[in-house]
């Protein structure tokens, strides 16, 4: 399974995504900083599942119709920041998608995820990230999940391996930095985590009209699943 995860800068990178819906062969696609009402139903190969309806600037998952059928689409409003609260712009920070493998039969859940800015404590990002998993979880239990995202975490991420895999996910960083704008703040901003998957690799994408860079995930579904 490949799956994209691209934040679109204010959606300035839309023009961008047909491009790599075509070009990277992938099974889904997951954006973060959407102008939902600029969205095409089809961008190539790939159907959009559904967008947040609450954001100014939202979430998005496109899936491969023909590699699954879409079961079920859900937003989420995760634990606010002080920044979420004064200039309310993202009220919804996670949307999630049933899907069932056509050819497999097997079933999974994959969300699209949007961390509170770095203005937010590393706290705080931990616990939107658990009631993510929860959120996802709550879609359909013991299913497997990915979700991949922007989660604003550049700094201390061995604190956060630790903290995933006491919850039982693995967190998956890319092979590159997919954040460069800045100079204090480069790094790693955007992740995949994952629970009954095997990651097989996390690859950051060239470089379009974002300050983040997409990353391409693969992931295996797991033996126990």
């Amino acid at each position: 399974m490949r799956v994209i995860s691209y934040n679109l800068r204010k959606h300035k990178a839309s023009g961008e995504l047909l491009a790599l819906a075509r070009n990277f062969a992938i099974d889904a696609l997951c954006l973060q900083e959407v102008d939902a009402g600029d969205l095409p139903e089809t961008l190539g190969p790939l159907r959009l599942a559904d967008t947040t309806k609450g954001n100014r600037l939202g979430l998005a998952i496109y899936y491969r119709t023909g590699r699954f059928t879409a079961m079920d689409t859900q937003s989420f409003a995760l634990k606010k920041s002080v920044h979420d609260r004064v200039l309310a712009p993202a009220h919804e920070r996670l949307i999630g998608t049933r899907v069932m493998d056509n050819e497999t039969q097997h079933e999974l859940v994959i969300g699209s995820f949007h961390a509170a800015p770095l203005t937010a404590s590393n706290s705080l990002r931990r616990k939107q990230i658990h009631a993510a998993h929860a959120e996802l979880l709550s879609m359909g239990s013991g299913l497997m999940t990915l979700m991949v995202g922007d989660f604003n975490y550049p700094f201390f991420t061995k604190n956060l391996h630790a903290h995933m895999k006491n919850s039982g996910y693995a967190l998956s960083l890319s092979d590159r930095r997919t954040y460069t704008r800045y100079k204090v703040f480069k790094g790693h901003f955007d992740f995949a985590t994952s629970l009954g998957l095997d990651i097989a690799s996390v690859e950051t994408l060239p470089r379009g009209k974002s300050d983040h860079l997409p990353i391409l995930v693969n992931a295996e579904y797991g033996e126990d699943y």
